[in-house]
């Protein structure tokens, strides 16, 4: 490694690291995802525009990452390699989901094999890995395990390491962002609200091991930082560059994952799924028990809509007008 220049922008014309594997698995992940997507059209299926371009944009970038300079610094750099992590955890994983392959993949199948999809899809152990919860776990424990442990030594040793890891990045992202992001066929789609909130448990991860590698002063991964060209920064700096990149970096991620779902929200016509269906009737119901009780029960008719008619809403006006009489 004490032959590579130091990294710039001129690296990624200089170095560049052709892999011929995951060349191929992108070049079959775009080739069926627009059979798919042919097949699906020519049945009358629609997806947006905007959705096939972050799929392949997706793709594109995971090729790109692997092969690039980014790559090839990743083992001399110790930041550089946490630009990777990020870029193949978050970056990509979201494009792709944002691509709804799933859906792509169910709408090329006539109505029989829509069936079949959907009862593979909804099968226990697809559910089980699908479910918000068990991305999260394996999220978390890739981000601690990767960071805080042996680990990046090891991959020091054995090549094929890191092809693992790379691979197991892209899937725990996508598992984690599947029920943040996409609207697929899978068994769980969770309400907005308690997406929030698992973004915000997701976002400890990124903390925790980004304040521990900021905060060190040893070198946690001696093996590693052997490596080292002899301009790069010392390996405590290196190490506490990176962890400050987990934690600014990974955790604006998060953030933007976070908007993304609040802008997805608000535009969201179905109420029902901010809340989830038991919080959205027991705030449906509270909110009848209150114009009941304000003295509105005579405008309110049997199962009137709390949100949506207009005698509830008249009585709901009422309600704040006495509210607002000092002599009331």
């Amino acid at each position: 490694m004490s032959q590579l220049s130091p990294f710039g922008w001129g690296s990624f014309v200089h170095h560049g690291n052709f892999q011929p594997g995951w060349t191929a698995v992108g070049i079959v992940l775009v080739v069926g995802y627009l059979r798919a997507l042919s097949h699906g059209q020519r049945r009358g299926a629609h997806l947006s525009t905007w959705r096939i371009a972050s799929f392949l944009a997706g793709v594109v970038l995971l090729v790109a990452t692997v092969s690039s300079a980014i790559d090839v610094y990743a083992m001399s750099l110790f930041w550089v390699h946490m630009i990777e992590h990020l870029l193949l955890i978050m970056v990509v994983p979201a494009l792709l989901v944002l691509g709804h392959p799933l859906t792509v993949l169910r709408q090329a199948h006539d109505e029989a094999g829509q069936a079949r999809f959907d009862a593979v899809v909804r099968s226990g152990p697809v559910a089980l890995l699908t479910h918000p919860a068990v991305g999260l776990a394996l999220y978390a424990a890739v981000i601690i395990g990767t960071h805080l442990t042996g680990f990046m030594d090891q991959m020091a040793m054995h090549a094929w390491l890191m092809t693992a890891e790379q691979a197991t990045y892209v899937i725990a992202g996508y598992l984690l962002l599947l029920p943040l992001l996409g609207r697929e066929p899978v068994r769980w789609e969770i309400p907005y609200l308690p997406r929030i909130v698992l973004i915000l448990v997701a976002m400890v991860p990124d903390t925790v091991v980004g304040l521990v590698l900021l905060q060190s002063n040893n070198d946690s991964f001696p093996m590693m930082f052997a490596m080292h060209p002899s301009w790069a920064p010392s390996a405590v700096d290196d190490q506490q560059i990176a962890g400050g990149l987990m934690w600014a970096v990974g955790d604006g991620l998060m953030m933007l994952v976070g908007v993304a779902v609040v802008i997805a929200m608000i535009s969201d016509p179905q109420r029902g799924r901010v809340l989830g269906p038991w919080l959205e009737s027991a705030r449906r119901s509270a909110m009848a028990d209150h114009l009941v009780q304000s003295g509105g029960s005579e405008q309110i008719g049997a199962g009137a809509d709390v949100d949506d008619d207009d005698a509830v809403l008249d009585a709901y006006n009422a309600m704040l007008g006495r509210l607002s009489d000092p002599g009331a």
